[in-house]
């Protein structure tokens, strides 16, 4: 499955790329949504995640806006595992109480870690709650990738990829690896992370897959 990052502004545009996708992250850190437009895009319909990644906003002004899309209708919740603990339960038991599934993220702009750190990673995150558990590194080699990659081969309900260009290919092989969804964006000028690949290149590749020719990326 592919899940379209969204960092629109209007939210007419928004609505009409979730109807577009089959799954959808609503990055609210890259846009000024107000509760009403929230309440909005989030009770719409479809398959969508709720971000918020520190930076713009304060932590509980990220809070309330995380809650405000659980409440409305928000199918996944996205929270960074190395959040303050009372910002991470609160979202979690707000999320419990309105069927909303949780993705404990983290997210490594640097390096890539060794294995072991990154399983104890995967680990705490499970056990802090998390349904899904996501890891996001930069490659700065072809082992990297091989490191990132061996995950699956241990943990479920994982999405674990490489940023940057090295880490391109992960966001393909993790789909065939046993990840529910890999993120895409809406066009080359629209990347919401390092090596982000289109909607039409994912589609496009795993289609030449299927055909078994060798994949540029």
């Amino acid at each position: 499955m592919l899940c379209v990052s969204i960092s629109e502004p209007s939210v007419r545009k928004i609505l009409s790329l979730v109807r577009k996708s089959e799954m959808a992250e609503v990055r609210l850190d890259l846009m000024d949504l107000s509760d009403q437009d929230i309440e909005t895009v989030f009770s719409g319909g479809g398959k969508i995640i709720a971000t918020c990644r520190a930076g713009k906003f304060s932590d509980e002004q990220r809070k309330k806006k995380l809650e405000k899309a659980i409440e409305a209708g928000a199918s996944y919740v996205d929270i960074e595992i190395d959040a303050p603990d009372r910002f991470k339960e609160e979202l979690v038991s707000t999320a419990r109480r309105h069927n909303c599934k949780v993705i404990l993220s983290y997210h490594n702009f640097t390096e890539t870690p060794p294995t072991d750190e990154l399983s104890k990673m995967v680990d705490a995150s499970f056990a802090e709650g998390a349904d899904i558990a996501k890891i996001a590194c930069l490659a700065n080699s072809e082992s990297d990738t091989a490191r990132i990659l061996s995950l699956y081969a241990k943990h479920k309900n994982l999405v674990a990829f490489n940023m940057g260009e090295k880490g391109r290919i992960t966001r393909v092989a993790s789909l065939l690896m046993g990840a529910p969804f890999s993120y895409v964006s809406t066009g080359a000028a629209n990347e919401t992370a390092p090596g982000q690949i289109t909607k039409k290149q994912m589609k496009t590749v795993l289609k030449e897959l299927g055909k078994g020719a060798p994949i540029k990326l």
